[in-house]
């Protein structure tokens, strides 16, 4: 069925074609989970569970760099004191299950902006539709980098810190296999989605709601808040909160930037016409 202009869609042909978008959506992510359980020993040893190990890439990186840096092992991780348990009879179940529908969502970002897309795309102006594939790419491609970076950096230093801090000697270390698993998700998409930050910045711009000055009135705020979430998810040396912080706060630097390109655009637009 061909598809409506926008003049002559009802209220009610709109909440059709966002239903249609979700079922399509979700379609998608269960066929990626379907696809992920294929794979599940590889997903949960080596990915779910590599941050658990002491030779995982994230440490040796920072054992490495503090060689490097003549801090000598003040970094080096040679041991990460704790074990994860399941306690629930269906608790591995659910987690399986939650996580193979997680990577299919991770997985199949891309098609779900491309229905986000076809669904506000009536909405445009024509040569705004051209530039599809443009922001299909650039959004799905932060998107991977902030998953990237969640997986990388995020869930190692929070591993890390949370294995290896102790208010007392009684106390051991039994994390459950929930609470794991909800931290590697939650550091991941949340890596993800925080990388948006340009794409939403830009959007935001474009209709009027956001402009450079707020941003730049806000950076002070900005910075204390990144700040505050580095020191959280970082152990508490200063090599670890940079590596988190820098790329947040250069992430922001960038959706100003942005957010500069898209008034001058609109301005010199005005002028022209």
């Amino acid at each position: 069925m061909a598809k409506k202009n926008l003049s002559e869609m009802s209220f009610l042909d709109h909440l059709e074609e966002l239903r249609w978008l979700l079922v399509r959506s979700s379609i998608a992510i269960i066929i990626l989970a379907i696809a992920v359980f294929f794979v599940a020993d590889f997903v949960f040893d080596d990915i779910i569970f590599g941050p658990t190990r002491v030779d995982f890439v994230t440490y040796r990186f920072f054992c490495d760099a503090s060689h490097y840096l003549g801090f000598a092992d003040s970094i080096c991780i040679e041991e990460l004191p704790f074990v994860i348990q399941n306690t629930s009879m269906e608790g591995q179940v659910n987690v399986f299950v939650w996580t193979c529908i997680t990577a299919g969502f991770i997985l199949g970002f891309p098609y779900i902006l491309y229905e986000l897309w076809r669904f506000i795309s009536p909405a445009l102006y024509e040569k705004e539709r051209k530039y599809a594939k443009v922001f299909i790419f650039m959004a799905s491609l932060l998107f991977f980098i902030g998953v990237l970076f969640g997986y990388y950096v995020i869930v190692p230093m929070s591993v890390n810190f949370v294995a290896t801090f102790s208010i007392s000697s009684v106390v051991k270390n039994e994390f459950n296999l929930e609470s794991y698993i909800s931290m590697i998700k939650t550091s991941v998409i949340a890596g993800g989605l925080f990388f948006e930050l340009p794409i939403i910045i830009y959007l935001l711009t474009k209709l009027g709601l956001v402009t450079p000055t707020f941003l730049q009135n806000t950076r002070k705020y900005a910075v204390v808040i990144v700040l505050i979430i580095a020191a959280i998810v970082t152990p508490p040396d200063v090599v670890s909160q940079i590596t988190v912080a820098v790329p947040m706060l250069l992430i922001y630097e960038i959706s100003i930037l942005i957010s500069k390109f898209v008034v001058k655009r609109q301005e010199k637009n005005e002028q022209l016409s």
